[in-house]
């Protein structure tokens, strides 16, 4: 009870300073009790437990050589895995580092085992692994578990090129050479890495290879994949018990993840689930996922309005990040090369479409072009006729009910369904479509609608003029209908029904389904 009040007094704080920025000068002390006993007790530590709290320590370089900890955290072997050097909040708490790294040395020269170093001021804090690492920010403290583990690593990580990646995961040199890349960035202590490969050469398998090697080489426990639909997520769980079955990949987004993941070694989730979990707390008050949780963080499309929105998750979470996008490095977003810590224009590797069409893996699209008067110049109300008109002026058009003289083409399919448009566009596309058995059949086929409304009428439109195929042939797909994923799951078998998928955001990037044509 005493620990839930702190927590929901830590975390009125918290939002109040969002709100307004606390320009209360706490004392040390004041801090300490009020924000960073609290952030403890988060990640499963007790302040007050024995030997915690001003912690003596011999071998200062001053005085009688005498020097009290703020707080030292402990390993069940009792040998000191942390120390939090603490300042006032309105004290920068670099100003102790050089004092937190001398403690660091008396405590090592003590005990044999050096911390990892931490110093705060309840507002910023730094984590200092200082036998790899420089400092960076932290948003809290590690458990007792995850700094035993960084600790560990010190003397059993692997050197990551003597790790082989598993060529049955992938097998192409593109891959492996992503992959090599990444790894001779990790291995130069940088934290974060960017990939551009395009759409259809296996990035997820790329990421799923990189997480084994990781693995293997004792870097990395737990990994968070992220996408940004449950589609995507869904996904990616089964590419992960596909290749990588000894994961045991969580889906957070489905009944019983929240229980499972914090006991999981992949947990794959939306962006909008994981925010909203980033607060939770266990039953015993501790955060559900402390800052140290996962050793990699997995970016699935990775660009600025990702960080945007969900910024705070990557911020949250200190581990690894990994960057994946499809979008070529010249047109990525400066800020997105400035997340990775990167050069403008300079991702960890990029293999591009331009490369992978030589090289044999992708082939080049091909397009055909056709078009309506309307489709090319729009609409005008005059050269409709008395029964289009009329349905014209039934319209909804906006809230001032103003009713237009003429629609442009480029807002044609957002405000008016002209059913002989769409019904040449679909006779073109029965007729001059990619065949497949034996050109009997047109091939896996996506159209994009403009929305859901759009939607519905193509299909209505494909119902009327192919009435033999009894509704299965072309199915809307998108986050309106009802088990979705069920349909995209068909859609994605060879020779199943639908074989014309109409959607609307949802497969327009990330979807693999190599049937379609």
């Amino acid at each position: 009870a005493q620990l839930a009040q702190l927590q929901a007094q830590f975390a009125a704080h918290k939002a109040a300073n969002q709100a307004i920025p606390d320009t209360h000068d706490y004392s040390e002390a004041e801090t300490r009790a009020r924000i960073i006993d609290v952030m403890l007790r988060e990640a499963g530590w007790d302040p007050q437990a024995a030997n915690v709290a001003e912690y003596p320590v011999t071998g200062m370089p001053f005085g009688s050589g005498v020097g009290y900890v703020d707080y030292v955290l402990w390993g069940d072997d009792g040998l000191p895995l942390g120390l939090v050097e603490a300042k006032r909040t309105s004290v920068d708490p670099a100003r102790g580092k050089q004092q937190a790294k001398l403690y660091a040395d008396c405590l090592e020269e003590m005990h044999g085992q050096r911390p990892i170093i931490f110093y705060t001021n309840g507002h910023t804090t730094w984590l200092w692994n200082d036998a790899h690492y420089p400092p960076r920010l932290a948003q809290g403290f590690y458990t007792r578990d995850e700094l035993a583990l960084l600790i560990q690593r010190r003397d059993l990580a692997l050197p990551l090129d003597r790790v082989p990646i598993s060529a049955a995961i992938v097998n192409r040199p593109y891959q492996q050479e992503a992959i090599r890349r990444m790894t001779e960035h990790l291995s130069q202590r940088y934290r974060k890495g960017l990939l551009v490969m395009a759409t259809g050469t296996g990035k997820t398998r790329v990421a799923i290879a990189l997480v084994d090697l990781l693995m293997r080489a004792g870097w990395v426990k737990r990994t968070l994949f992220l996408a940004d639909r449950t589609a995507l997520v869904r996904q990616a769980v089964k590419a992960f018990k596909a290749h990588l079955p000894t994961g045991n990949p969580v889906n957070l987004t489905e009944a019983g993840g929240k229980e499972q993941a914090p006991s999981a070694r992949v947990v794959v989730s939306t962006y909008h689930t994981m925010m909203n979990l980033i607060d939770a707390a266990q039953e015993d008050g501790r955060k559900l996922f402390s800052v140290g949780h996962f050793d990699l963080v997995i970016i699935d499309e990775a660009h600025r309005s990702v960080y945007q929105k969900f910024g705070a998750i990557f911020n949250y979470f200190d581990s690894l990040l990994l960057g994946l996008t499809a979008t070529p490095k010249d047109e990525v977003d400066r800020n997105t090369y400035r997340l990775f810590d990167l050069e403008e224009g300079v991702p960890t590797y990029a293999y591009h479409l331009e490369q992978a069409v030589p090289d044999g893996y992708l082939v080049p699209y091909r397009a055909f072009e056709m078009s309506t008067r309307f489709l090319r110049q729009g609409i005008t109300y005059n050269d409709l006729s008395d029964e289009e008109q009329a349905e014209w002026d039934l319209l909804e058009w906006d809230e001032s009910g103003e009713v237009p003289d003429r629609v442009d083409a480029a807002a044609l399919n957002a405000w008016l369904f002209n059913a002989d448009t769409v019904d040449r566009v679909l006779q073109s596309l029965m007729e001059h479509g990619l065949k497949v058995a034996g050109g009997d059949r047109l091939g896996k086929t996506i159209i994009f609608a403009k929305n859901h409304k759009h939607a519905q009428f193509i299909e209505e439109r494909f119902d009327a003029h192919y009435p033999h195929l009894a509704g299965h042939f072309a199915r809307v797909i998108d986050n309106t209908i009802n088990y979705s994923q069920d349909l995209i799951d068909d859609f994605g078998k060879p020779g199943s029904d639908p074989h014309i998928a109409i959607s609307v955001d949802m497969l327009d990037t990330g979807i693999d389904v190599p049937e379609v044509v």
